[in-house]
């Protein structure tokens, strides 16, 4: 089936779930990857002062600094 006939039933209001696989859904691109940084102690106690400020973890903090900084050069 065509996207074009999904998004037809799907705008219809009809329930279009079995034509996805939701037991196995792929995320092109989006699959993690485990990166090890060294930081000094001074960075690291930066970072946790701001995670916590802000009600993040510090993985969380330097995802969205990172991220936001390739997006927006």
């Amino acid at each position: 089936m065509k996207a074009e006939d999904i998004d037809k039933k799907f705008d219809s209001g009809e329930d279009v779930l079995e034509y996805f696989d939701t037991d196995n859904p792929l995320r092109p691109n989006l699959e993690a990857k485990r990166v090890n940084i060294d930081f000094p102690a001074w960075v690291v106690n930066a970072l946790d002062k701001e995670a916590n400020a802000i009600g993040i973890s510090r993985q969380a903090l330097i995802k969205t600094w990172i991220v936001d900084r390739i997006r927006h050069p």
